[in-house]
């Protein structure tokens, strides 16, 4: 599974363009905030819909502008993790995590115990930490069953102890589940530790 990414797109007064082509692993969007790297995320899962260019996810062609190509959001099989978990506050862990996935995915019990949730599952989120969140929100995504996985700055905001749990499990994500990962990041750490590619914006 690979990214063959080539978008452009105005947003205000500024231009945002990334161009890159990626094979398996985690690859990494870095550089400054500001810069560009969320709108690009966005623009791979329909989000936002660039002026120009194309995004091909393993082969298959989600938006080119010059076909006339743009899959809508909910066809294109991809998990999103956004800044903030964006946990419903209403439903405890489990209902969270099986919102989109049905009631009784395949790959329920391995992911509970890759990203060590279990004992979270009765919880409200509300009561969950935000490295705990953010673990909650990455096995939403995944038990979506996603071609690929799209995360925008993980590990913002999170204290050293929370950010290693965190890190431990996206890298836990990458080299157990074999789903390709589009991260956002202007950490260099984050970058090297979980990029097995790096773009540059």
């Amino acid at each position: 599974m690979s990214f063959d990414v080539d978008v452009a797109v105005t947003r205000g007064d500024a231009r945002i363009a990334a161009s890159f082509r990626t094979g398996e692993g985690a690859t990494v969007l870095f550089g400054p905030s500001g810069v560009g790297k969320t709108s690009v995320l966005q623009m791979v899962a329909g989000l936002i819909r660039p002026d120009r260019g194309h995004v091909r996810v393993g082969g298959e062609t989600l938006f080119d502008a010059g076909a006339g190509i743009d899959v809508a959001v909910e066809r294109r099989r991809i998990g999103y993790v956004f800044q903030d978990p964006r946990l419903f506050p209403h439903m405890r862990v489990r209902a969270n995590l099986l919102y989109g996935a049905g009631p009784a995915p395949a790959n329920w019990e391995s992911t509970i115990a890759m990203l060590g949730i279990g004992h979270l599952l009765d919880r409200w989120p509300r009561n969950l930490s935000g490295g705990e969140a953010r673990r909650v929100a990455i096995g939403r995504a995944l038990l979506s069953d996603p071609r690929v996985l799209l995360l925008d700055e993980p590990l913002s905001s999170l204290d050293r102890a929370r950010r290693e749990e965190v890190m431990a499990a996206i890298i836990a994500v990458r080299v157990t589940t074999r789903v390709p990962i589009l991260m956002v990041t202007h950490d260099p750490e984050e970058a090297a530790r979980i990029g097995t590619q790096r773009v540059d914006m």
